[in-house]
């Protein structure tokens, strides 16, 4: 598929925007909801060319944690974002607002870890 820089930009920027607050997504998740599959690397660039602010916090990893190394300054203002909005971080993975995940699925497999 033949494309711009521009449209790419405008869907991803226009998938960021449409994220609810207390919800995420990952990286791959925007591409495909904007009509690039395959194009996850380049979604942070394209966030980082919006003219305007962008809920940047509310996308992450594939596997639900946030985008950047742990206790730096990005990763703790993306995590305080994050729980202004409802969400939560339980074992270093966000849990959405409204999220029906009661458990942890470690510890539902292996039990509690006090061991």
């Amino acid at each position: 598929m033949r494309y711009s820089k521009r449209t790419f930009d405008e869907a991803v920027w226009k998938t960021v925007a449409s994220i609810r607050p207390g919800h995420v997504m990952s990286y791959g998740e925007v591409a495909r909801a904007a009509g690039f599959p395959r194009h996850a690397r380049m979604v942070s660039k394209a966030m980082g060319r919006s003219p305007g602010p962008l809920p940047w916090h509310r996308v992450v990893k594939t596997d639900r944690t946030l985008a950047f190394e742990a206790n730096t300054e990005a990763y703790n203002r993306q995590k305080r974002l994050l729980e202004q909005e409802g969400a939560e971080l339980r074992n270093g993975k966000v849990i959405e607002v409204g999220s029906d995940e009661t458990e942890d699925l470690d510890r539902l497999i292996w039990g509690p870890s006090d061991i």
